[in-house]
């Protein structure tokens, strides 16, 4: 057997059994399986998770940017009219939110932690100065306080809105952004303090919300079960809040947001519980997204997160009392607001009814600037990107008994919204893709063994074609070979020429007989008679 002959039949062995195996480990899916089972056992909330630390104190740089409505005709509103606003913004801040007291419970299958936020103002990705900024907006206080007394007699509500006239507080309030957000002493909340001390005297929307939590979390590590890696199990010592007037809207399900559990599919549905918005939420998958170089697939909230009961029944237990129902793309959380009544929707009432849209100026919502979405990488489950964005609004309408809100048509009034943004930094981008790229890598080996096979089965084919070509090419060498030597030989054979007269018969024997015709001598060029 020559060389050549042995490379073929070692290549086409190699070949074959790499092909064998390959294609056996990409059926089997056995590293598939063998990366999936390490990322399940890695991420989870233990301290010797890589995870862990970034979920104690996350590294990737959260903003809160505020949107004001600055009323531009509050006195024509009060009058019948329409009201008419500007959005004014944003105001940024620097949130910071790390993992205090955290405890492991139930050999370590639970975590306990507090989160307090921190806020610090970043001028310059601002739209102006807080604390010089002026404007129009709504006196949510005084309303608050008309509302509550809305069960009260007539007469007590008239004999209250002289004393607030008395006071100079009207329905709308000049304040600064400031003020608004961070709080100021409210002159009706300080006359109420006088009676009930229990009642604050001061009033923000963010007051004693910088620098403390949002309550107590008991979380699952995702130790005993993948899928419950970061999920809620108790808030405040809680399973489930009584606000609401059903069961399955009382249930606090999902996660906080921070992060979700790994190996996440297009089809599924993600629950994140929101302490601010009273409720868990559902968000699907809209389309896949690349965020500083990484695949991830993007989440948001579908329409029937605050449809009408009408259209999605499941909502209904979000009605308080039952059968109370706001329109489609609001909710009314007066239950955990102390009785304000407050509203939250999207910015804009994005997603929502169009009857609150057109009854407010100024109002343009839009997806690109208001939808609240999450960009998930799919394998760690990790958040790339996030933007939360939530509107805070009042109900206005008429009470009896104070005249000034005889006039006004019945309005959910936006207040401010909130977009809450958040991008993976350019380090932790970078180790995540290392980290996607060995993944891939090792998911994939069963195919670079199939891929490899194949080429050494394309390399097996030229050389079997090569090979027979060679002999090919012998085999016609033999042949020209012998046909050559063949030419040659009759190249020195000399023929006789026949003659065209009998020999002379005198040089022949006297007894040789007479033959027709005449002799061809076959004879080298030295002619030899036979």
């Amino acid at each position: 057997m020559t060389r050549r002959s042995c490379a073929i039949y070692a290549t086409g062995i190699v070949c074959a059994h790499l092909l064998i195996v390959g294609i056996a480990l990409v059926v089997a899916q056995v590293f598939q399986t063998m990366i999936h089972s390490r990322l399940k056992k890695e991420i989870t909330l233990t301290e010797k998770s890589q995870m862990f630390e970034s979920w104690k104190n996350p590294p990737t740089p959260v903003y809160m940017e505020y949107y004001f409505f600055n009323v531009t005709n509050p006195k024509e509103f009060l009058e019948g009219k329409k009201a008419s606003v500007k959005q004014v913004g944003p105001y940024t801040y620097r949130e910071y939110r790390p993992r205090e007291n955290v405890t492991f419970l139930e050999n370590g299958t639970k975590a306990y932690a507090l989160n307090p936020k921190s806020f610090v103002f970043v001028p310059e990705k601002s739209a102006g100065n807080p604390e010089v900024d002026v404007i129009w907006t709504v006196n949510i206080p005084y309303v608050a306080v008309m509302s509550e007394l809305n069960s009260y007699s007539f007469f007590v509500r008239s004999m209250v809105s002289l004393y607030v006239s008395t006071l100079g507080i009207d329905v709308f309030m000049n304040r600064t952004v400031h003020e608004i957000l961070w709080g100021f002493k409210d002159p009706l909340l300080s006359k109420i303090h006088k009676l009930k001390p229990d009642v604050d005297e001061y009033f923000g929307l963010m007051w004693k919300k910088n620098g403390t939590h949002e309550g107590e979390f008991v979380f699952h590590t995702g130790e005993q079960n993948y899928l419950d890696y970061g999920k809620i199990d108790t808030w405040n010592g809680l399973r489930e809040m009584s606000w609401w007037s059903s069961n399955q809207s009382n249930m606090i399900n999902g996660t906080d947001g921070a992060v979700f559990h790994p190996l996440i599919n297009r089809n599924e549905l993600l629950y994140i519980f929101a302490a601010d918005l009273c409720r868990s939420i559902h968000l699907a998958y809209v389309e896949d997204v690349e965020v500083k170089g990484i695949q991830a697939y993007r989440f948001a909230p579908p329409n029937d997160v605050l449809m009408n009961p009408k259209e999605n029944p499941t909502n209904a237990g979000f009605c308080v009392p039952a059968g109370e129902c706001l329109g489609t793309g609001v909710l009314k959380v007066s239950v955990c607001r102390e009785g304000a009544p407050i509203v939250v929707s999207f910015p804009h009432f994005y997603q929502a009814d169009p009857v609150y849209i057109n009854a407010i100026d100024g109002l343009s919502p839009n997806e690109e600037d208001h939808e609240t979405y999450l960009d998930l990488e799919p394998t760690t489950g990790v958040p790339i990107r996030a933007c939360k964005r939530a509107q805070l609004n009042i109900i206005l309408k008429r009470i009896p008994g104070f005249p000034k809100t005889k006039l006004i048509n019945e309005t959910i009034f936006p207040i401010m919204f909130v977009n809450e943004t958040a991008t993976i930094d350019d380090d932790s981008a970078s180790r995540m893709r290392t980290l996607l790229l060995i993944v891939t890598l090792v998911s994939n080996f069963p195919l670079l063994i199939v891929g490899l096979g194949i080429i050494l089965l394309l390399v097996l084919v030229v050389l079997f074609c090569r090979n027979r070509q060679k002999k090919s090419e012998v085999k016609r060498i033999d042949f020209t070979e012998a046909f050559h030597s063949f030419t040659t030989a009759k190249d020195d054979t000399a023929y006789t020429q026949v003659s065209d007269k009998p020999d002379d018969l005198s040089e022949k024997p006297a007894n040789q007989p007479m033959k027709n015709g005449s002799y061809i001598a076959m004879s080298p060029v030295e002619a030899q008679k036979c």
